[in-house]
């Protein structure tokens, strides 16, 4: 489980209704539900994502988040949670808006490419930051959208 996953838990009241948007295979919304006694949904596109999801009994729904969230009405949850996603996406604008609209609160992680390790891995090597929690090669990377904390 990723170290963020707890902070979130501590933001997140007991009892919640939760949507879990680019949700992976389940394990934030099945920590949540354990630990916080939350209910909600996950939205994947991945089929072993959507998969892994199922075999941990988390309840998701196979959708692509950039096409927006229309078939949720405003309001329909406590909060509406996205990790690790929104550099992914082609209209993360559209999707900040959606879960703003369909939620109380929202919860956004990225990662912050203005962070020093990356920055340096840059500057030492002259190569795009690979590591942990960037594991992909720059030609094949889901990573669209590089932001900092600053441009976000």
């Amino acid at each position: 489980m990723r170290a963020e996953y707890e902070l979130i838990g501590e933001w997140i009241a007991p009892g919640s209704r939760v949507l879990d948007l680019g949700r992976g295979d389940g394990t934030l919304l099945a920590y949540l539900r354990d630990s916080r006694n939350v209910s909600g949904y996950g939205i994947e596109i991945a089929h072993d994502e959507i998969r892994a999801c199922i075999e941990r009994g988390v309840n998701v729904i196979e959708q692509n988040i950039d096409d927006g969230l229309r078939n949720f009405d405003d309001g329909s949850f406590d909060t509406v949670v996205m990790t690790q996603a929104l550099q992914a996406l082609h209209r993360p604008n559209l999707v900040i808006a959606e879960m703003l609209r369909v939620g109380r609160e929202a919860v956004v992680t990225f990662p912050n490419f203005g962070h020093w390790r990356p920055r340096l891995q840059v500057a030492l090597l002259g190569r795009m930051p690979v590591s942990k929690n960037l594991p992909h090669q720059w030609y094949d990377t889901p990573n669209i959208h590089l932001c900092t904390f600053r441009d976000f």
